[in-house]
């Protein structure tokens, strides 16, 4: 096999490999074989059809960045139909891939050449494949259509600038670098991670509903990935500060504790995941009431955000250069390059891709004014020791209560549309009453005012934004990938109150569309997640 792939990789800048799976061991053949050819190509992709509980695309991150491995839990010919991928070669198990349907699929994403290595495949299938454009000599096929051929499409200067410093820019950096990207990160405070990614402790946690609906599906790809991720920075707990300590959630009343009991019966999450306890077990756990029952996921936690944004910046290396402290800045197209310029009207930096990244802020630009992102405040309250109970996991509901961190518990947070940075008394009995019902408690008689006020960047579906930014005054028409974009100047913006678990899978979406490579979502999940879908929806409204 390993002298198979070299004849077939050799040459290539890159290499995407399709498996319909049936062999477990297949991928860890085809990454052995990629590290001992000294001719192999630069970035290897495997895409493979995997078996499991938990539905959807799973990006796995890899020690070495220049390897991917997509597991896609799904039926093959969905799990084809939502690929965004140029495949190079295909592996095909004839009992794992029926059907015409996969066959035009395949097609779809197959590049000039394509081949295929097979078994199993039935003369019906062959047939199918064949008259999609696969010229066979027996087992082995190559693609050989007249159809247009597709291209990859990728940033040939690959040098980007990344504006703000929180999550999603740390997230954006790293990613482009690991890709081998020239970043400069533009950052107006003197050092990074002093927004709403300066909170002492956020959480990651997954979602979970009956219909199993985008936002949960989102958040599930986006969850997986960060916690391989995670582990790949240096863990929680050790490179991060914070503690995989687990996350339990609490049911809002009896009414929404019945609903998650038919989420639990009717999806059967693996306990590690996701699991479900009735009113008794949850408050043996708990040690307070927990009437109407809780999840609990166990592999969620808290971490400082700040942390997380150093153990990102750190993994740059030498690839990023950092200009901070430079105050608020304006964006320029020039030529073929954007400029970031300050308020004197001096370069800041310049290349040809810009990323906006800067979370609430992202509004003074010109170019992203149109977006429809709300900065909503978030007050945190900080508890010092012995006014909470000292709970081994991270405890919510309509709050949320993190485990000590240098002494302090964090509880919170309100979110108000109102533009005052500073800490108010109403925010705090706010979080105080609802700490107290989170705890089934009486309210803290007194407590002093201490915490942080932070914005979040939110979009009306409270979903983020990535990709290529809409050009609002040439908007043209037609299907979302017909609207006319800024050139070269991307989003990664409303993030919302899941920056931690939304960052790392936004920015490798990001970087994936910038390299032209497979994206690690479905095509219909990364479509929701477009800037640009503001444009259509917009369109679509009745008019007043």
């Amino acid at each position: 096999m390993s002298i198979e792939y070299r004849q077939r990789w050799r040459g290539r800048a890159r290499f995407v490999i399709f498996d319909s799976g049936g062999d477990p061991h297949a991928s860890t053949r085809a990454f052995q074989a990629w590290r001992a050819d000294p001719e192999r190509p630069a970035r290897l992709h495997y895409i493979v059809l995997s078996d499991g509980p938990l539905a959807g695309y799973r990006r796995v991150p890899q020690a070495d960045a220049r390897t991917t491995l997509d597991l896609l839990n799904m039926a093959p010919q969905a799990a084809l139909a939502q690929l965004e991928a140029l495949i190079d070669h295909a592996i095909l198990d004839g009992a794992r891939l029926p059907g015409d349907a996969c066959a035009r699929a395949l097609a779809r994403c197959a590049a000039p050449g394509t081949s295929i290595s097979s078994k199993a495949l039935g003369p019906a299938q062959q047939a199918a494949l064949a008259a999609c454009g696969f010229r066979f000599d027996g087992a082995n096929a190559v693609y050989d259509s007249r159809k247009p051929a597709r291209v990859r499409s990728g940033q040939a200067e690959r040098r980007a600038l990344v504006i703000g410093a929180g999550l999603a820019g740390a997230a954006a950096c790293e990613r482009l670098c690991a890709r081998g990207w020239q970043v400069t990160l533009v950052e107006r405070h003197a050092a990074p991670a002093q927004e709403a990614s300066g909170n002492l402790a956020g959480i990651f946690m997954p979602l979970v509903s009956i219909d199993d609906n985008l936002p949960t599906r989102l958040t599930r790809a986006a969850y997986l990935y960060a916690l391989d991720y995670f582990e790949l920075l240096g863990g929680i707990g050790a490179a991060i500060e914070g503690g995989a300590c687990g996350v339990m959630q609490l049911a809002r009343d009896a009414r929404h504790g019945a609903v998650q009991q038919r989420i639990a019966r009717a999806h059967g999450l693996p306990p590690g995941y996701a699991e479900w306890f009735d009113g008794a077990a949850a408050a043996a756990m708990l040690g307070a009431p927990a009437p109407d029952g809780a999840w609990l996921f166990r592999q969620g936690g808290w971490a400082r955000p700040g942390s997380v944004v150093a153990a990102m910046l750190g993994a740059c290396g030498a690839r990023l250069e950092r200009r901070f402290g430079v105050g608020s800045v304006a964006l320029r197209r020039a030529g073929r390059s954007w400029q970031a310029l300050d308020a004197a009207g001096a370069l800041v930096a310049e290349a040809p891709v810009a990323v906006l990244a800067g979370g609430a802020a992202a509004a003074s630009f010109e170019q992203a004014r149109t977006l429809p992102l709300q900065a909503l405040r978030g007050q945190v309250t900080h508890l010092g020791a012995g006014s909470v109970p000292a709970l081994p996991f991270v405890l919510c509901r309509e709050a949320y209560l993190t485990p000590a961190a240098h002494g302090l518990w964090c509880a919170g947070a309100s979110y108000d549309a109102d533009p005052d940075p500073s800490l108010r008394e109403d925010s705090q009995r706010e979080n105080l009453a609802k700490l107290a019902a989170l705890l089934g408690a009486a309210p803290l008689a007194q407590a002093p005012l201490a915490g942080r006020v932070g914005f979040r960047s939110v979009a009306p579906d409270r979903l983020p934004l990535v990709g290529a930014l809409p050009d609002a005054a040439a908007a043209g028409s037609g299907p979302l990938r017909a609207l006319a974009r800024h050139p070269g100047l991307y989003g990664l913006l409303g993030l919302a109150s899941r920056g931690l678990i939304w960052a790392p899978l936004a920015a490798e979406l990001l970087a994936a569309r910038l390299d032209g490579e497979p994206l690690p979502l479905e095509a219909q999940l990364a479509a929701a997640l477009d800037p640009a879908r503001f444009v259509l929806r917009a369109r679509r409204a009745p008019r007043q």
